[in-house]
């Protein structure tokens, strides 16, 4: 990269027109990280902007640029959340028109929130792709101005600033920043600061593992489109990075760590355990990949920050969170355990167990020489969990550890019933279908008809998409046809006939 070009991105960042409406963030000791990790953590609260993330600065930089000529025809965006109200809240501040196209999807709570900046919305489709083209169509037929959320250069570097902050804010060169990826402007923006002003600060870029356009595009050194995007960390769901943020990364950033969504809930109880705020999962991206780093490479005494880059959390997404926290922190261990179905077994089994708390216990009478049971247990970390799995095997118990199956986590702990003899010939599917009014009817109204229902499981878990598991009786010389019918309804799925916790429970 020629340096001129560099320096363009340096300069442009020193003179961002970020702060006539963002306001310089704390830069917050954790102490209970810190002390936990024994290193130094610090956590750079991005929570704390006016409309509770940093998306405002790149907004906000962006517009403030523009001419009063450019800004008469107003600016247009596509979001679901943070872009969408840092949008609003920098064109009313600079007098334009804003519009701002969102998926039908989106929660009431930040729809609202968009209208009372003074925004017109516009609800279309059920994604942000959907938004996004309808977007850009309404921008060419109106002359207005598209403010992306990440792959523009102003915007980058608006992001940017705070790493300009954080660089004063520290009282020794940190020996790593931690920073959530979408599309990869905010981590573009920093590392290129960064690496300008403190080039032996490590830049870690952190993604959920089933939403890694960034980190897979790194591998294959060309920016690749996902086919489909993880739901839960819906602030950084971004199915293609953007032109200008993928070369910066490739450039500047050390590494991306992946984290799963237990790791991410966790990480949102150790930050409200720190400063009693809750942040967003791709807040809490951060945390959750410094964690996984200091575990992985055993370092002690470093400075270590992490950005909390946003925290418009919808309250009714907290029960899931709280679900999934335990067994993030390894403090939760969920297995599948047969067990002789003859009385005093359950006596047995539980001082086996001996006097650890047990979290979850489903058990329902489905045979008459063996019982199944699902079984939760309050553990201190991951080398008791092995420990309690090799005592049950030691027993004689045959046992399967369900940490990383999502259909045991998402819907099996929460049913109750067994099996039934009624059915026959029948395979298992999870769904994700979008959650707006009437979603679920239409799903049901799609897929009923050729063939039975046999099982249905749905909860809502207050996010942009349900999810739900469903049986069907399909013959075998059906399963073709039927895989067909699934990709014409258009919603993602994974078949779980083969699932063992299926086959154990259902």
């Amino acid at each position: 990269m020629p340096h001129s070009y560099l320096d363009t991105y340096i300069d442009a960042i020193e003179h961002a027109r970020v702060y006539d409406i963002a306001r310089e963030t704390p830069l917050e000791a954790a102490p209970q990280l810190s002390a936990k990790l024994r290193n130094e953590v610090l956590l750079k609260r991005e929570d704390m902007q006016p409309v509770f993330s940093f998306k405002l600065r790149g907004a906000y930089n962006k517009i403030a640029q523009m001419s009063d000529a450019e800004c008469a025809h107003g600016v247009i965006c596509a979001s679901a959340g943070n872009h969408a109200q840092g949008v609003a809240m920098s064109a009313s501040k600079r007098g334009c028109k804003a519009v701002i196209v969102m998926p039908r999807t989106t929660p009431d709570i930040k729809v609202h929130a968009v209208r009372t900046l003074g925004a017109e919305v516009v609800l279309q489709g059920d994604s942000y792709s959907d938004a996004s083209l309808h977007a850009r169509k309404l921008c060419a037929e109106n002359g207005m101005h598209f403010v992306h959320p990440y792959d523009d250069p102003l915007v980058i570097a608006g992001q940017g600033t705070i790493a300009e902050e954080m660089l004063r804010q520290t009282p020794r060169d940190m020996d790593a920043v931690f920073v959530p990826i979408g599309g990869g402007g905010l981590i573009a923006g920093m590392a290129v600061y960064l690496k300008h002003y403190s080039p032996n600060t490590r830049i870690i870029g952190v993604e959920p593992v089933d939403s890694a356009a960034m980190h897979d595009s790194i591998a294959a050194d060309e920016r690749i489109v996902l086919e489909q995007v993880g739901i839960f960390a819906d602030g950084v769901a971004v199915k293609q990075v953007g032109e200008h943020s993928f070369d910066l990364v490739r450039r500047f950033v050390d590494e991306i760590i992946l984290v799963d969504t237990d790791e991410i809930c966790a990480a949102i109880k150790d930050i409200f355990d720190d400063n009693r705020s809750i942040v967003e999962p791709a807040g809490a991206l951060g945390v959750a990949g410094m964690k996984k780093y200091v575990q992985r490479e055993a370092v002690q005494g470093q400075l270590l920050a992490c950005i909390n880059s946003g925290a418009n959390m919808n309250f009714d997404r907290m029960r899931h969170v709280a679900e999934r926290t335990e067994m993030g922190e390894k403090r939760e261990a969920v297995f599948a355990v047969t067990i002789p179905e003859k009385p005093g077994s359950f006596l047995t089994f539980c001082r086996i167990m001996g006097d650890r708390s047990i979290t979850e216990f489903n058990y329902r009478l489905s045979g008459r020489g063996k019982a199944h049971v699902f079984v939760g247990a309050a553990i201190h970390d991951g080398g008791e969990m092995q420990q309690l799995e090799q005592s049950l095997r030691d027993n004689g118990y045959p046992v399967i550890n369900l940490m990383d199956n999502e259909l045991a986590k998402l819907h099996i702990r929460h049913m109750v019933g067994g099996r039934s003899d009624l059915v026959h010939d029948e395979v298992l599917f999870r769904f994700e279908f979008p959650e707006r009014p009437g979603a679920l009817l239409d799903f049901l109204s799609q897929s009923a008809g050729r063939w039975n229902i046999s099982l249905f499981h749905y909860r809502n878990h207050g996010a942009a998409f349900g999810r739900v598991l469903v049986g069907l009786e399909v013959p075998s010389d059906e399963r073709d046809d039927l895989h067909l019918f699934f990709e014409d309804l258009g919603f993602n799925y994974v078949d779980e006939t083969d699932n063992p916790a299926y086959h154990i429970f259902l």
